[in-house]
């Protein structure tokens, strides 16, 4: 998180979460011996556990696997990695999704998890969608020129758009709720029609190619800075600052753990069924003043809780929940790490790490 590294040296670290992966995904492994994977996004939060991972059951298994990391920016990430971007079956590849020059050599798998943060000004809403299309399409290129047999889309619940009122958990085959004429529907919009376009090209071509719909989620790796609630709320709660709540507090949200996050990612790649999208994240809803309480449980300290919001009862509050059932019943996938836990590790890690007040 932030410029440290995960700690990896003894049980309260990423140490026992990298065994937890590898012993839920030990079976799967075997198709990546000798193979070599192409991964955009590997600096960001699902990136840094896709690596962390790989490079453990690379080391545990033997199994001779390489990866190549898309990025724009290597050399910072060696600096706030360097165990990940700077381990033997790493290469690092300067560029970006639309701008870089692709790299030699055959390709076995290829994951494709770079994603544009959501905008809200026009001008910045047509550059997302650009840069969605047309980095999907070139990494789609790269993979049929280069004969990967596998390729794993990470796309996002929001291509659900609003979420009904009434309703409890988005489902993979519900009918989406889009609002296409606001420039905050970029990102839901770019991501659908990323989809599609993956869809048609593993009709044409004959690739197997997976699509996980993240959601909301919570871990080392995730960048303090964030704007997202359970970010701002871990900052606060290592720094021993108030936590402060914007909205009403009644917002609801699920949050599934980094670790539990690369089991389905990984999990996904090596079994899904080509073309049909699976939710990734928890089922189990969560406010947002909930959240920030169980911060506080977690961290045992006299934090304060301040909700600048009021409470309208004329407005339904924002639910954004997945429905896992699909991902349970044919991927045997599941939430493995309760919120109370993963709050915990996330604490751990942050203080070893050397976040905190000083930070």
């Amino acid at each position: 998180m932030s410029e440290h590294s995960p700690h990896t040296g003894d049980g309260s670290s990423l140490a026992d979460d990298l065994e937890m992966i590898l012993a839920r995904t030990l079976p799967l492994w075997e198709e990546m011996r000798g193979g070599r994977l192409f991964l955009t996004g590997g600096s960001g939060f699902f990136g840094c556990w896709l690596l962390e991972s790989f490079i453990h059951a690379n080391r545990f298994l033997k199994l001779g696997a390489e990866v190549v990391v898309l990025s724009r920016d290597p050399s910072s990430f060696r600096r706030r990695a360097p165990h990940l971007a700077s381990a033997g079956c790493v290469t690092m590849l300067q560029g970006d999704l639309i701008r870089f020059n692709p790299p030699d050599g055959a390709f076995t798998h290829i994951i494709h998890a770079a994603s544009e943060l959501s905008v809200t000004r026009p001008q910045e809403a047509l550059g997302l969608i650009e840069t969605t299309l047309q980095g999907t399409r070139r990494v789609l290129d790269l993979a049929r020129e280069r004969g990967a047999r596998k390729l794993l889309f990470t796309s996002s619940g929001a291509v659900y758009g609003p979420m009904a009122p009434g309703r409890k958990h988005l489902g993979e085959d519900d009918p989406v709720s889009a609002l296409p004429l606001e420039p905050r529907s970029a990102y839901a919009e770019a991501k659908r029609l990323a989809e599609l376009v993956c869809a048609l090209y593993g009709q044409e071509h004959g690739m197997e190619i997976k699509i996980a719909r993240g959601f909301a989620f919570l871990g080392p790796h995730l960048s303090l800075d964030s704007h997202l609630a359970a970010a701002g709320f871990l900052r606060s709660a290592l720094r021993g600052e108030p936590i402060i709540i914007q909205g009403d507090g009644r917002t609801v949200r699920s949050y599934l753990y980094g670790a539990d996050l690369a089991v389905w990612l990984w999990t996904i790649l090596f079994k899904g069924v080509p073309g049909r999208p699976y939710n990734v994240g928890s089922d189990a809803p969560v406010t947002i003043a909930d959240l920030a309480a169980a911060h506080v449980a977690v961290a045992a300290a006299p934090l304060e809780i301040r909700i600048l919001g009021q409470v309208r009862p004329d407005v339904p509050p924002d639910v954004y929940v997945p429905d896992i059932s699909r991902a349970r019943s044919e991927l045997g996938l599941d939430v493995f790490t309760p919120l109370a836990e993963g709050i915990r590790k996330s604490l751990l890690n942050g203080r070893a790490a050397g976040e905190g007040c000083n930070a």
